[in-house]
């Protein structure tokens, strides 16, 4: 039998925290021993995340995060980018492993921190030892990681779709991509552009070609073997509450026939448990809502001068694969775990 660890949330009284307490209440070889938080302190989890009614004892702590995961094995992080930045270096001194799952230990150099947010990090020296944590790109480094820094919900489901033709140096030039996603990636707290009333009816597009996440694209893409020029990236707030559908625009410079290109996309996700390439339909947000799952899919355009036109689509739920489960994946193997552990519900239809 599999060891016990210990692991503890720090910030989950959020969407993103409310479904890892979900999941680690319900892992065979993982004990949630703490919930912290600034709010709602003293509160049972279930009082504050309705569907966890019953589930557990345990209540919200307001605890100094390297106190709280003193003596865990794990520490799962569902905190704003500017808390994470105050309160890592503290936690990373106790022992325990990192999941952050927020922005402020993705990028790869201190540098490209700088010029993207207009200042310096507060922690260069653990920049090198976070992991971009999508083990559709490296798994075995996420292994043998420490911490890890889980991608955003955007760049895990626009890598999803580039990271086959990425692979065989079939991408280059620049990538368009615009996506769609739902209010609960905007977190808990309401605000006049998430507010229900406004965004049940609306589509508007928000930090067009500015968003922090296309930073992240770019690197985890040049990584795979990807040679672009950048990403245009144009995100679309929805009328719904959880998912993202993307869609990116590409020239593929390599591939010499159409039935290579669907081959590569139908072979690249073969040790990927939650990546699907559906056969009947394109991918659809309806399809993995609720579920670790991603669905990837692409459309062959004409071939001209510079290589074959595509459209490459991509599916996902934000708070799971494109967040929560997506931590407890990565938190499974820095464990040694099948990564598959209490991920595998299909989710919900319709």
């Amino acid at each position: 039998m599999s060891p016990r660890f210990r692991a503890v949330v720090v910030g989950g009284t959020g969407y993103g925290g409310a479904e890892l307490i979900r999941r680690l209440l319900a892992h065979p070889h993982v004990e949630l021993t703490r919930v912290t938080s600034v709010d709602q302190v003293g509160q049972l989890v279930g009082h504050v995340h309705p569907n966890l009614e019953g589930r557990t004892d345990l209540r919200f702590e307001d605890v100094p995060p390297a106190q709280a995961v003193d003596g865990a094995d794990v520490a799962l992080l569902g905190l704003p980018h500017d808390v994470s930045l105050e309160v890592v270096p503290a936690i990373a001194a106790t022992g325990a492993r990192i999941v952050d799952m927020s922005a402020a230990f993705r990028l790869g150099d201190a540098e490209t921190y700088r010029r993207r947010y207009g200042r310096p990090h507060p922690a260069p020296e653990l920049l090198p030892e976070f992991v971009y944590g999508l083990p559709e790109l490296d798994r075995a480094r996420i292994e043998n990681a420490r911490f890890v820094a889980n991608p955003g919900c955007f760049a895990t489901c626009v890598q999803l779709g580039l990271l086959p033709f990425a692979r065989r140096g079939w991408l280059q030039g620049r990538v368009h991509t615009t996506a769609m996603t739902g209010s609960s990636g905007s977190g808990a707290a309401p605000s006049p552009t998430t507010h229900h009333p406004v965004r049940s009816n609306n589509l508007k597009v928000y930090a067009p070609l500015t968003h922090v996440q296309s930073h992240e694209m770019d690197e985890g893409l040049r990584a795979a073997g990807a040679v672009i020029d950048g990403i245009d990236f144009v995100p679309i707030s929805a009328p719904l509450a959880r998912g993202i559908l993307a869609t990116s625009f590409a020239t593929l410079v390599g591939p010499r026939s159409e039935d290579e290109i669907d081959d590569a996309l139908r072979t690249a996700f073969s040790d990927s448990p939650f990546v699907r390439v559906p056969s009947a339909r394109g991918p659809e947000v309806v399809a993995v809502a609720g579920s670790q799952y991603a669905e990837v899919g692409v459309t062959v355009g004409p071939r001209d001068g510079e290589g074959w036109r595509v459209v490459v689509t991509s599916a996902l739920d934000n708070l799971i694969k494109g967040g929560a489960g997506q931590a407890i994946q990565n938190m499974n193997l820095m464990l040694g775990l099948d990564e598959r552990t209490t991920l595998t519900d299909p989710g919900n239809f319709p």
